[in-house]
């Protein structure tokens, strides 16, 4: 039996107007310290973004997807978020804004596989 690994999670929520606390989840970061993991997945369907925000700009939310996905990765798209260790990025990630996209509550779980994982919180949480 594999080592099953402690992990972080949080949900990503498109919310175009805060004041009326509507949100559709969008992505999952996952964060797995001892396997030294932190990405996150995302699936943006225009429709359904459309239909339940007509105004909203889906072009906004896939560029606030593409730069946690930076500082997920470590990598320019992130700014300089994306230049520290991994805990202090999803430190980052987690923390709220006041921007279209937004993290839900911290969760946790254990799992021998995080990629897997992040997958099965995807198809779960966000599909």
């Amino acid at each position: 039996m594999s080592a099953r690994l402690s992990y972080q999670y949080v949900v990503l929520r498109c919310v175009p107007r805060v004041d009326r606390e509507e949100f559709l989840n969008v992505g999952v970061v996952l964060y797995c310290e001892a396997a030294g993991f932190l990405r996150v997945g995302w699936r943006v369907s225009a429709d359904r973004l459309s239909a339940a925000f007509p105004t909203l700009d889906v072009d906004q939310v896939c560029e606030a997807l593409a730069f946690v996905d930076g500082v997920c990765a470590g990598d320019a798209r992130g700014g300089a978020a994306a230049q520290h260790p991994l805990g202090q990025r999803f430190g980052f990630v987690r923390a709220p804004k006041s921007t279209v996209l937004q993290p839900g509550p911290v969760h946790g779980g254990v799992a021998a596989d995080p990629e897997a994982e992040l997958q099965r919180l995807v198809e779960q949480l966000v599909s």
